[in-house]
């Protein structure tokens, strides 16, 4: 039999080890904002402790599932029905934790192959049965969470054995991979070939290709190497009705392209099994910048301008005055924080933005870039940091989340949540965004502190990635984070931006859909819904499954 583990603990984010305490500089500052609760710790309970409901899954279904996969790989253990129950998403975690998860899939199946899939699905429509897709858990807008809605019984179906690379073409510049591929593991195979894909999202180390593809992921390096719908050529998906096999090809004018109607479809209408990927040959160079503005416009008007001018830096973050502050007071010494704001004080920037660059490419080109991104830097007010602090970023860009599980057990809440929209309504619109989250925690009597950063660059605007941080109202907790999650949503759509950059819809931002693509998209997509999965068993209440979804 396989050892089929998850790559995450069951009751937080990654893996046990990677846990560290929070920094006194951060400390300090969380303590000064949304009264640090030293004296508190909530840990996680035992798994042991765990409730889940009763399993529901009929003889006949078992029977069947066993005759197709084998008994060793329809598991419905404690272990994997926990693990396999939610994603990563603020309540999600409140449930693990609590060890109160009032849903959880029945079993969790495990094909081997495409043909197992289809054959999967025939038997839940035949014997109605919910089905929840499932990489690598790492959905943060309650994507993967097994709803079963109407349906008696729901399994997680896993893509954790469609996990080969089953090609790499090195003239055209392609690789097609099986969606349980997890990226660290495609990575390494392409770095072997001197190739990338260049596709770093903050869950790399956990997620999978199949995630990727089903949600629209961007990724941290998408303004150099392309956001994952921008670089799917081709793929397959199994329905309920039958296999999709959409051919790979760089471009195409036949017809409305059927490949963006799957990609970011979140499992609603079939599960993706493999995925032709664009990718890159590494780069000769990668150059870091760094430069604090003083302030937030300034910072937000360079950012334009490079990127308008075709500059057009691999990586860009710009942090606001908040979470620049929160970033310095994580240097390791007051000293070396004392010391570099002083610096900063003589040349006039008394409330820094930190902005961090990457440049990728031949080393002359990329030195161009950087040249021409420093020019415009300078003129914008900026004041150079050289590479150093692009490289420390870099460096712990994916240990970040590990910090929400210890602050969780200490007793504060935080949520990230992200949007896009023009230029022309960035800098009122990220106003807007902080002052409602805080109004709406505030009107609870919840002090809080709310950090933002510009990423994922385009022609006609920007990504805004917002971090929450609020001391727990302990039995209040869904409700409090329910009040952040409807003031941010709100905000966003109401004042010219997307309800989700690149977390997805999922059940949390489902809601407001109809708001950003209007009723009769969302019918139309309902009714695609009902050519490829007539009794409705995919992935129940995601996306545009609201109160009349099938």
């Amino acid at each position: 039999m396989d050892t089929i583990e998850p790559r995450m603990r069951w009751w937080g984010w990654g893996e046990d080890g990677h846990d560290g305490p929070v920094k006194p500089g951060a400390k300090k500052m969380l303590a000064a904002t949304c009264g640090w609760p030293a004296s508190v710790n909530l840990p996680p309970v035992e798994l042991a402790d765990v409730q889940l409901p009763e399993a529901e899954l009929s003889a006949d279904a078992r029977v069947r599932f066993e005759a197709l996969l084998g008994a060793e790989y329809v598991r419905d253990d404690h272990a994997t029905r926990v693990s396999h129950s939610a994603g990563r998403s603020v309540p999600d975690l409140l449930r693990l934790r609590s060890g109160e998860v009032p849903f959880a899939p029945d079993a969790v199946l495990y094909p081997a192959s495409e043909m197992e899939v289809d054959e999967l699905l025939t038997i839940c429509q035949d014997e109605r049965i919910a089905v929840v897709p499932f990489g690598g858990g790492t959905s943060v807008v309650a994507g993967i969470d097994a709803f079963r809605q109407d349906f008696s019984s729901c399994v997680c179906i896993s893509l954790a054995r469609l996990d080969e690379i089953l090609d790499i073409d090195e003239e055209s510049l392609t690789a097609t991979v099986q969606a349980g591929v997890f990226g660290p593991d495609l990575e390494k195979k392409l770095q072997a070939k001197g190739l990338t894909l260049g596709h770093f999202p903050q869950s790399f180390e956990f997620s999978t290709v199949g995630g990727w593809v089903a949600t629209r992921s961007a990724g941290q390096q998408s303004t150099g190497y392309g956001r994952i719908d921008e670089n799917v050529f081709g793929l397959r998906a199994s329905t309920p009705s039958g296999r999709i096999t959409l051919r790979s090809t760089p471009a195409t004018a036949a017809g409305p392209n059927p490949r963006q109607l799957l990609v970011g479809s979140e499992g609603t209408l079939g599960i993706i099994t493999q995925a032709t990927l664009r990718i890159k040959r590494v780069p000769e160079v990668a150059l870091p910048d760094a430069w604090f503005f003083p302030d937030f416009h300034s910072g937000a008007t360079a950012l334009r301008e490079i990127e308008q001018s075709g500059v057009r830096p691999d990586i860009a973050r710009l942090s606001d005055l908040n979470e620049t502050e929160f970033g310095l007071a994580q240097l390791g010494s007051d000293i070396q924080r004392k010391g570099l704001l002083a610096y900063l004080r003589a040349r006039g920037v008394t409330t820094p933005c930190m902005l961090v660059l990457r440049y990728d490419g031949r080393k002359s080109e990329a030195r161009s870039r950087r040249a021409a991104g420093r020019a415009i830097a300078r003129k914008n007010k900026g004041v150079t940091m050289g590479g150093s602090p692009e490289t420390a970023w870099e460096k712990h860009r994916f240990s970040t989340p590990y910090l929400r599980d210890q602050l969780m057990t200490d007793g504060v809440m935080v949520e990230t949540m992200e949007t896009a929209a023009p230029w022309s309504r960035i800098e009122s619109l990220h106003d807007t965004i902080k002052q409602d989250i805080e109004k709406s925690l505030a009107d609870r009597g919840t002090p809080t502190l709310v950090l933002c950063h510009i990423s994922h660059l385009y022609s006609a605007g920007c990504s805004l990635y917002y971090t929450v941080f609020a001391k727990r109202q302990q039995g209040q907790e869904m409700e409090q984070w329910k009040a952040v999650k409807t003031a941010a949503g709100n905000a966003m759509v109401n004042n010219g931006g997307t309800i989700t950059h690149h977390h997805a819809t999922g059940a949390d931002h489902a809601p407001w859909l109809p708001q950003e693509t209007g009723e009769l998209w969302v019918r139309m997509l309902r009714a695609a819904k009902a050519e490829v999965d007539p009794e409705g068993i995919m992935n129940p209440g995601k996306l545009m499954n609201g109160p009349e979804a099938l």
